[in-house]
């Protein structure tokens, strides 16, 4: 076996694990039992507030650089940022870390993403990326290139780099 299929082999067992892991010591905090929601229970409003909360927290951090390990206005990364919005505007608690977020919640679909959910890219080979989705294939990130900004799912740059979504709220 050569070295790039052994890669691909590892690439690949890496991705569907990674996507599917939830901590075994946690559950998904969406639904506290007793609270009478389920998903499927979602009511648009439900998605109308969180898409709000969101396009403010857009409006008070757009433009904000990236900074690795940055956590304020001053400076912020992917993470630190995701972290801040779902305390700051969703009232939810998650990691700090990029790779701990990914195993928060549960494994969503591509196509069908929500206002809310934790997207997820390989931007590179041991570096990945998180935002947070909105409306229509937009999502909200701390961009390395262009600080705190809305991008697509479309573009090409993002399609390209996709890995998986988690739903937290």
């Amino acid at each position: 076996m050569s070295t790039k299929q052994y890669l691909s082999i590892i690439i690949f067992l890496f991705l569907l694990t990674g996507c599917g892991v939830v901590p075994r010591d946690s559950a998904p905090r969406s639904n506290p039992s007793g609270s009478g929601n389920t998903p499927m229970a979602a009511s648009v409003s439900s998605f109308d507030r969180v898409v709000n909360k969101l396009h403010i927290a857009h409006r008070e951090w757009e433009g904000t650089p990236y900074r690795l390990g940055g956590n304020g206005l001053n400076g912020i990364d992917c993470s630190a940022f995701t972290q801040v919005v779902y305390r700051d505007f969703l009232g939810e608690d998650l990691p700090r870390n990029t790779r701990e977020q990914l195993g928060e919640g549960s494994g969503v679909r591509r196509g069908s993403i929500r206002p809310g959910d934790l997207i997820f890219f390989r931007t590179s080979r041991n570096v990945l990326h998180v935002g947070i989705a909105m409306e229509e294939g937009d999502f909200l990130h701390a961009s390395v290139s262009s600080g705190v900004m809305i991008s697509n799912l479309s573009e090409p740059y993002w399609a390209g780099k996709y890995l998986g979504t988690r739903r937290v709220l």
